[in-house]
């Protein structure tokens, strides 16, 4: 039994982030950074460790899941000798300050959490699971919608469609220019979300290393944890650095402004699959029936949105996440208030809601394909879209009440073709002009449409 559908419904395709960012993910990364910040002490000079001993302590940085249920059990139930701590920082620091007995490393034990707060190993291990869900899970699904909706965009580059305005026929558009309109808005906010950075704290009890000098006064502690942060970064694109100034937390600011980016793109999306859900309901997008797919359990002919319409609830259901986040995380009472612990734990469940809507976004586009021959007859339905080129080119020609003229011959009027043709020739025009604004159709009146959606925006 699961309570969330990320855990049932929607488990298989978050599998890889489930190992970034779930709880044994939390779990493994604060051994891992407990372990390498002992390595980085004694690289420091602070005590000496043999080549074995070192190469057996990295060893322990590439923990496994019987090390996170171990953490578990002696946080909760008690292990060995070991009683319930309550508190799972310490439940990793008594964990490892078994596993180093175990393995001959006793005397080594007392420089496990030397000088730290719990939110020093917790503050890193944030860090690092949302850094590796951004690189390996959130960035490529984001690039391949783009890709898809680029795609999109070269092919039906020239198909005509007819835009609206307030839900009202406008003028002229093309299906590839619309595509071009998100990926080119999704692209630009992926290339910020490349580039923003996550902070973490590593400096003490209350962000002062007031423990770190009484016991070491000669070592430059902030260098030292900023070196220390910064080795988290080899090969890697999505920056973590050090908080410079800060109480006993992080104060999230970085988060703010992360999770802000992802509720940009989101509501980009958002408005992607609302367009293409009103698209498919007119008939002006078909989708590709899937073979044992059922659409209604009582009218068999349907093929429903489905995806764009699960996109649209699970984009949603992120960015209510990401409002309270960004609200939530950056204050903090005082020197700290633990209300931010439980908080952080659901960061996995939003960038789980946003995996399963892009997953949900990139299936939609993969059967979507524009209904030409529609869009064609609709806009041929309309031939009035083309009183914009007719008084802009009448006003270019110096003829006065122009708009005023087409406005009284068009609006809230349903007009035929051979009405717009006889209205041109009652214009009193040269043969030139008149030839002009009679070869005004609605299927060749796309300005640059066609050269937009085919462009490459860098």
């Amino acid at each position: 039994m699961v309570l969330n559908p990320l855990d049932g419904r929607y488990k298989a395709g978050l599998k890889e982030l489930n190992t970034l960012i779930g709880e044994d993910s939390l779990i493994l990364n604060r051994i891992k950074a407990e372990c390498l910040y002992l390595l980085a002490l004694s690289k420091a000079g602070i005590f000496k460790l043999t080549a074995k001993q070192t190469e057996k302590i990295k060893s322990f940085t590439k923990p496994d899941e019987i090390s996170a249920q171990t953490v578990k059990i002696i946080e909760t139930q008690g292990y060995k000798d070991i009683k319930p701590t309550r508190h799972d920082v310490k439940a990793v620091e008594y964990y490892l300050k078994d596993l180093f007995t175990q393995n001959g490393l006793k005397d080594k034990t007392c420089w496990l959490h030397f000088a730290l707060t719990s939110e020093d190993i917790n503050s890193l291990s944030y860090a690092v699971m949302i850094r590796d869900s951004l690189e390996y899970c959130i960035l490529p699904a984001l690039k391949t919608i783009c890709l898809a909706l680029d795609n999109l965009a070269k092919e039906y580059a020239g198909d005509v469609l007819l835009a609206r305005t307030h839900g009202q026929a406008a003028v002229p558009t093309t299906f590839g220019k619309e595509f071009k309109v998100f990926s080119y808005r999704l692209n630009r906010q992926i290339k910020q979300l490349e580039k923003q950075q996550i902070s973490c704290k590593f400096s003490g009890a209350v962000g002062c290393y007031n423990a770190h000098k009484a016991a070491f006064n000669n070592i430059d502690w902030p260098e030292f944890s900023r070196r220390f942060i910064e080795s988290f970064n080899k090969g890697r694109k999505c920056k973590i650095f050090l908080w410079e100034v800060s109480t006993q937390i992080d104060p999230h600011d970085t988060y703010a402004e992360l999770f802000d980016n992802l509720r940009r793109i989101n509501n980009i999306l958002t408005d992607f699959a609302r367009d293409m859900w009103q698209y498919i309901s007119a008939g002006l997008i078909k989708q590709k029936a899937v073979e044992g797919e059922i659409g209604s359990s009582t009218m068999p002919q349907k093929v429903n949105p489905i995806d764009f319409e699960n996109a649209e609830g699970n984009l949603g259901l992120a960015n209510a996440l990401f409002d309270f986040f960004s609200r939530k995380l950056t204050v903090s009472r005082l020197q700290r208030d633990l209300s931010d612990s439980t908080v952080l734990r659901n960061i996995g469940v939003s960038l789980g809601y946003c995996l399963t809507a892009y997953n949900s976004l990139k299936k939609g586009l993969g059967r979507v394909k524009p209904d030409s021959a529609a869009a064609k007859a609709e806009i041929l339905n309309h031939p009035e879209v083309v009183a914009e080129a007719l008084q802009t080119l009448l006003r270019a020609w110096g003829r006065e009440q122009s708009y005023e003229k087409l406005k009284d011959f068009t609006r809230g009027k349903k007009i035929t073709q051979k009405d717009l043709e006889n209205f041109i020739k009652s214009l009193n025009l040269n043969k030139k002009q008149q030839k002009v604004l009679l070869n005004l159709k609605p299927l060749n009146y796309t300005g640059l449409a066609a050269e937009t959606a085919r462009k490459v925006f860098l």
